[in-house]
């Protein structure tokens, strides 16, 4: 079990002053089995409005605006979680419910994929090879493996809307890239899967008490009878590291900060992310 006490901050500053913005953010923890939200807050400054709902994904989502003139915003979001390590998958289908229509009815939209989860015949083939004679809740690890093995992590080569085809081009991104690429091989061999958005402490034997850096993170996870989380970038199930804030088809379901400023004025961003072990 992990306690994890984590602070995020995002700080925009703009050239000149903001006449009004309208925003989005996505940086409150779910509370489901596994991980339990004991304290959360968000605070925004400035801000005029805000009102809090869940969206169709089940992402708890703060949307708010500014209408005075302001030339920076800070968002800081504090939370304390406690996460258990999730056991294994306790039951499997096999590839003929997979493939049924029910399956295909019920889980459509994790089936289908975006303009940033497509990916090349090529990437569909390791898929194929990995996933032959395994059945599904093998074939799923197999395939994230496979396509994680051709890849190299290299920050700043693309961006969180890079489409998975061009990460594979260059062989080379970040968790978010893996992830996409992940869901569709996944995808392509029938395998229902989602992107899930969270954060990550990255020290699994993290002393008591300590706070490190800690990152906005990327994983998936697939159906084969129950959802099962899976973190492709490290080649691991995601356990008690991993804080979960919201799942969706891709990263454009799931941004931590989405919205629109009236003028013509550039912006600076800076993003830290804070966690503590507590217990």
């Amino acid at each position: 079990m992990s306690r994890l006490r984590i602070v995020h901050t995002s700080m925009f500053r703009y050239t000149d002053p903001v006449v009004a913005s309208y925003n989005e953010a996505r940086m409150t923890p779910l509370s489901q089995p596994g991980q339990s939200v004991l304290e959360t807050r968000l605070d925004i400054h400035p801000q005029t409005w805000m009102h809090d709902y869940r969206d169709y994904w089940g992402t708890q989502v703060t949307a708010f605006e500014v209408l005075a003139p302001h030339q920076s915003l800070l968002l800081t979001a504090e939370h304390l979680v406690e996460v258990v390590e999730r056991p294994g998958p306790s039951s499997s289908v096999g590839w003929d419910v997979l493939h049924g229509p029910e399956v295909r009815d019920r889980l459509s939209e994790h089936l289908a994929d975006t303009t940033t989860t497509e990916v090349p015949e090529e990437v569909a083939a390791i898929a194929r090879r990995a996933a032959a004679d395994l059945a599904p809740s093998e074939a799923a690890e197999a395939v994230c493996l496979a396509v994680r093995d051709e890849l190299e992590y290299i920050p700043g080569v693309t961006t969180v809307h890079t489409p998975a085809a061009e990460a594979w081009t260059k062989r080379t991104g970040v968790c978010q890239d893996m992830a996409h690429l992940t869901l569709g091989a996944l995808r392509s061999v029938g395998i229902p899967a989602r992107y899930v958005s969270g954060y990550l402490h990255p020290d699994t034997s993290g002393e008591i008490g300590a706070t490190v850096t800690g990152e906005s993170h990327a994983w998936v996870e697939w159906w084969t009878g129950e959802w099962t989380g899976y973190d492709p970038t490290n080649r691991v199930r995601a356990g008690e590291q991993h804080v979960v804030l919201g799942r969706g088809r891709c990263y454009d379901d799931v941004p931590p900060l989405r919205g629109i400023y009236a003028g013509l004025q550039t912006q600076d961003l800076v993003v830290k992310v804070k966690i503590t072990r507590e217990a």
